[in-house]
């Protein structure tokens, strides 16, 4: 595999994104551990907001509904960390955020009831809770990101790749990935020579 170096001196921008217990943050942590990357969650900032103001993430979602600033808060610190370059970004709509950007986007995606349980056992919460959890958050995104970016989250055709983490253990999940890093980074070198 290529050396740890070679992802950053590319200037290597990954955009990771798919739904809640997908696995996509997984993959992301352990892409940028694996390339020697910065690494940023964009719902980790999500959920760090809903801290700071005491609030769920659904009620959060809720109110992001009606306020766009919330999501381009969060947006436009990808774009900006991106466009540093050598960073894997999280995030469910980092693919189309940073479309112009990133290098490789990659979706990962499981059946719902996949990632209920997941969720359910990852938080020490009932399936059911985890379920209703997940279906208020995907409704709350798929009307804002179309509202305030003309995002239809069910459209695939802005990724490179997409995995099924229901098919794929974590480990082959990056395996996967990795390869088709590798191959990008073949490309780039190619590029440079000529």
């Amino acid at each position: 595999m290529e050396n740890i170096s070679e992802a950053c001196e590319a200037g290597l921008v990954i955009a990771v994104s798919g739904p809640p217990g997908s696995g996509k943050t997984s993959l992301a942590k352990r892409l940028a551990g694996k390339l020697g990357l910065k690494y940023l969650s964009l719902g980790g900032i999500f959920r760090k907001l809903a801290q700071e103001r005491k609030i769920t993430l659904e009620e959060l979602s809720r109110i992001a509904e009606e306020d766009a600033s919330i999501d381009r808060a969060i947006d436009d610190k990808a774009v900006e960390e991106a466009s540093k370059g050598c960073i894997v970004v999280d995030g469910h709509i980092s693919a189309w955020t940073l479309e112009n950007t990133a290098h490789l986007k990659v979706l990962v995606m499981a059946p719902i009831k996949v990632r209920a349980e997941r969720i359910a056992r990852r938080d020490g919460k009932s399936f059911e809770d985890a379920l209703a959890e997940i279906r208020v958050r995907e409704e709350s995104e798929g009307r804002r990101f179309m509202k305030f970016y003309g995002i239809n989250i069910s459209d695939v055709s802005v990724f490179d790749l997409v995995v099924n983490s229901e098919k794929f253990d974590e480990e082959e999940v990056l395996e996967i990935v990795m390869s088709a890093v590798s191959i990008l980074l073949r490309k780039i070198r190619k590029c440079r020579k000529t």
